[in-house]
């Protein structure tokens, strides 16, 4: 199958540096195995969606010379095909309706003696597994069973047992919007992604998906998670610990930089199109490096 590859952003902002280091992987990648590039607008959290911030990604792709070889997606309008997924997967008897609140979840954890920092993942210990107990339902979760191996094109050999490090997690959340993990599976198969690059925060969400893949009887997607842009406190740039947009009086500079982080020499190029083409030669080379180890180095 030809390589088809997506760059999916969530429309809480503009680029910024560490977003844009995504957008160019994925474009490298999908431009060196001869594959299209597609753009998915990630909006099913619609709260923290800021008016605009999409079209406004769009037009900082295109500065930078990244278009999509097709109309982008946005899953805002896509609430039937998670919805047929979750009947799916409930006339499977892989999903149930869950009563818990977050504090329920931690106050169990509490009275175990276990405590959860503020960003830490909380493990769903599974107590509407067997039933509501009379509590209404809020969310509907994954029944998650059994380890899960793959190899990451760049991180190498991985593993996690999905029960003990998340437990059952979310399908649709309480306030009724569809969680990421069904959203992103749902379209990457209904897309005919081949190959997800992405940044390394978001390897931990592989397992869980690929259990959702194999529910749903879905393809999975080859997965290589990128190195992250760190701000000045060593966390990861993001939107949330106020990364400021990507400078694009310069598209070249700000292509420069992302490739830098990606591993890639310093390129001629004196517009975004010339800049591109050299560095996709440059990234077969790295990921034909990638694709001989099972380890970073």
């Amino acid at each position: 199958m030809a390589c088809r590859g997506r760059f999916a952003p969530s429309p809480t902002g503009a680029l910024h540096a560490g977003s844009l280091v995504a957008a160019l992987a994925s474009w490298l990648d999908a431009r060196a195995q001869g594959g299209a590039w597609l753009v998915r607008i990630e909006d099913v959290d619609t709260p923290r969606c800021v008016p605009g911030a999409d079209h406004e990604i769009l037009r900082q792709l295109a500065a930078c010379g990244l278009l999509p070889d097709e109309p982008p997606l946005w899953q805002s309008g896509r609430g039937q095909a998670y919805a047929a997924a979750l009947q799916m997967l409930v006339g499977a008897g892989r999903a149930y309706p869950c009563g818990c609140t977050r504090k329920d979840i931690d106050l169990y954890w509490e009275a175990r003696g276990v405590a959860h920092a503020p960003e830490a993942e909380r493990i769903y210990p599974g107590t509407c597994r067997a039933g509501l107990n009379g509590k209404p339902a809020r969310a509907w979760r994954l029944r998650a069973e059994g380890t899960v191996r793959w190899r990451d094109r760049r991180l190498g050999d991985q593993v996690q047992d999905v029960a003990a490090a998340v437990g059952d997690f979310v399908l649709r959340r309480a306030d009724g919007l569809w969680a990421y993990q069904l959203a992103v599976v749902v379209d990457d198969a209904a897309q005919g992604i081949t190959d997800v690059v992405r940044g390394e925060d978001l390897a931990d969400n592989t397992a869980r998906q690929i259990l959702l893949q194999h529910a749903l009887d879905l393809p999975t997607p080859r997965y290589l998670h990128t190195p992250l842009v760190l701000a000045a406190d060593g966390r990861k740039l993001s939107k949330q610990n106020g990364a400021s947009p990507v400078d694009l009086d310069d598209p070249v500079r700000a292509l420069r930089d992302a490739a830098q982080v990606l591993g890639l020499p310093p390129l001629s190029g004196r517009t975004a199109d010339e800049f591109l083409t050299a560095a996709v030669p440059v990234w077969a080379g790295i990921i034909a490096g990638f694709n001989t180890r099972s380890t970073v180095p």
